[in-house]
């Protein structure tokens, strides 16, 4: 057996739990690290426009912060349906609606956000690269909550390890593991949100912060998922692993890759000049 160096923290998901009208609720850290993310959102936001000289109206920046909300929770639920557990939902559709028992994705939820923008955008004649550059260093710091909440949640662990950060999770077995929500934060949290605003701060093409969060994103995730334990789901009990090798996480990872390279070669291509900032 490998022994762990580091033991995971003695956290309660559960800060307080309460029964009213004879139903028990509970707050839980990572429910709380949704709401902060959105408060933040919420004061952020309009300081990042700015930088990109996009200046909303009251009702206008309520509506843009009330969609990418739902482009988030309904992005991220159908998109868990349909990218991961597809076959599972065709034999159980009323599950589709237990939102309490888990089932998120993040993939799901920034194509929610890209269409709700895209439409938002195009009702008010607004640039959505520009709305989408000065959303990314936001949801970078969402990202980096949402891993923090992973974390206490004791969930999404990785492979045993014995490296000397490896942790021994409360439902991971007596198995040394990657802290792959730690890895996570770190990447797609701390450094995606750093690096995104000084790009919004330097780089003055639009679409360039947005694109490249995206390349990055699924760059650190495609690299994170060799070491993170996939999600136990039918489509690999039926299909196995993508090419032999990928998980589904990593697949969706590649197309963002992808995409965030196209795109940014399109816009420099477009605009007809090498990128103009000096980092």
């Amino acid at each position: 057996m490998i022994t762990a160096i580091l033991q995971f923290p003695n956290i309660s998901p559960e800060i307080v739990g309460f029964s009213l009208l004879g139903m028990n609720f509970q707050i839980r850290w990572y429910g709380l690290f949704y709401v902060i993310s959105f408060i933040l959102g919420y004061i952020l936001y309009k300081r990042n426009l700015r930088l990109r000289d996009v200046h909303l109206e009251r009702e206008q920046y309520e509506s843009a912060i009330f969609t990418v909300m739902l482009g988030v929770i309904l992005g991220g639920r159908i998109g868990y349906v349909i990218f991961y557990n597809l076959l599972y939902y065709l034999q159980y559709p009323l599950a589709i609606f237990a939102v309490w028992e888990g089932g998120m994705s993040f993939h799901g939820g920034a194509l929610g956000v890209i269409i709700g923008g895209l439409i938002f955008a195009r009702r008010n004649k607004l640039d959505f690269h520009k709305l989408a550059d000065a959303a990314v260093p936001i949801v970078a710091i969402g990202l980096g909550l949402g891993r923090l909440g992973n974390f206490i949640n004791g969930e999404l662990w990785g492979r045993p390890s014995n490296l000397p950060w490896a942790m021994i999770f409360p439902d991971g077995g007596q198995v040394a593991r990657h802290p792959s929500q730690v890895y996570e934060l770190i990447l797609e949290g701390i450094v995606l949100a750093i690096v995104s605003f000084i790009l919004l701060r330097k780089v003055k093409t639009p679409g360039i912060v947005f694109w490249s969060f995206i390349g990055l994103y699924g760059i650190f995730r495609f690299m994170i998922e060799f070491v993170r334990v996939p999600d136990t789901l039918d489509f690999y009990d039926k299909f196995g692993f993508i090419l032999g090798f990928m998980s589904i996480g990593q697949f969706l990872s590649l197309l963002m890759i992808i995409a965030g390279g196209l795109a940014i070669y399109l816009i420099y291509k477009k605009k007809g000049a090498l990128p103009d900032a000096r980092i």
